[in-house]
């Protein structure tokens, strides 16, 4: 099977290994329509590659994902409808995630903010360097965690602090996160790709049916959790969407000062 042709993620084959690579390194790997677009499907791709049996997500560059790019989410703002189709592909990212029977591992080597966080929490293994930056702050743009955060964060380290951190956007270092079992492994950013591909390398070499149906069987709770969710998260988001605080929080941003919020 041929290499698909993909604009901002880098596909590449080590023996059976697949290794997905967000690809805006100057952008800090930050979602743009063309990128969300693009996860809305790679994961269904790679699935179906017949030359790989292991995946591995990482990001180009100093950083994982970055979240949703600063002109990407004004666009949003200026015409509300094109949120419908940010909304459908949403639900398809993590789904397809969900889906995928070959093992996902998550690279982060550095920042993962947002969608770049979902994207990795929704993994099946996760390295992270340990002073990556982890953090989900949709309520710091004045937004809800639509994309998955709300689904994921609790499973992981529970409801007290899940949203503890999702209502105040605060980051987590790899390390930390590692100590509170938001990710599986924290090392020295030098020994990522050692540790990675030491993973990959051996599930490569297990019994892959058993390997792929025993992380189906674990998903079958995870998918229903979203199911029932998401369309919940989803349409709270696409209304912050258009709240006055999210566009107070683009704009402050943008000019490099602290948001004053209103509550609308």
């Amino acid at each position: 099977m041929a290499l698909p042709d993909y604009e901002t993620i880098r596909w590449e084959r080590h023996g059976r290994v697949l290794r997905l690579e967000l690809n805006r390194p100057d952008r800090l790997n930050a979602v743009d329509a063309r990128m969300h677009s693009e996860l809305a499907r790679v994961f269904v791709d790679a699935a179906e590659d017949p030359d790989s049996d292991v995946i591995v997500l990482t990001g180009a560059g100093r950083a994982f994902c970055a979240g949703g790019d600063l002109a990407w989410q004004q666009a949003a703002i200026d015409d509300p409808v094109s949120f419908e189709v940010t909304a459908a592909e949403a639900k398809r990212i993590v789904f397809s995630l969900l889906d995928c029977e070959k093992p996902v591992i998550a690279r982060v080597n550095g920042p993962a903010v947002g969608l770049g966080c979902t994207l990795a929490l929704f993994c099946d293994v996760i390295f992270a360097a340990e002073d990556a930056v982890l953090s989900d702050p949709h309520v710091k743009v004045g937004m809800v965690a639509g994309d998955g955060g709300a689904v994921i964060w609790p499973q992981l380290i529970g409801y007290a602090r899940a949203k503890e951190f999702l209502m105040t956007g605060d980051a987590l270092t790899g390390a930390q996160a590692a100590a509170m079992g938001l990710v599986n492994h924290a090392l020295p950013a030098a020994d990522l790709d050692a540790a990675v591909d030491a993973f990959a390398e051996r599930l490569s070499k297990s019994a892959l049916q058993a390997v792929r149906w025993s992380k189906v069987s674990v998903n079958i709770g995870l998918r229903q959790l979203a199911h029932s969710i998401m369309d919940a998260s989803i349409a709270y988001e696409s209304l912050t969407n258009r709240s006055a605080d999210h566009q107070e929080a683009i704009a402050a941003m943008r000019e490099k000062r602290a948001p004053i919020f209103t509550g609308r």
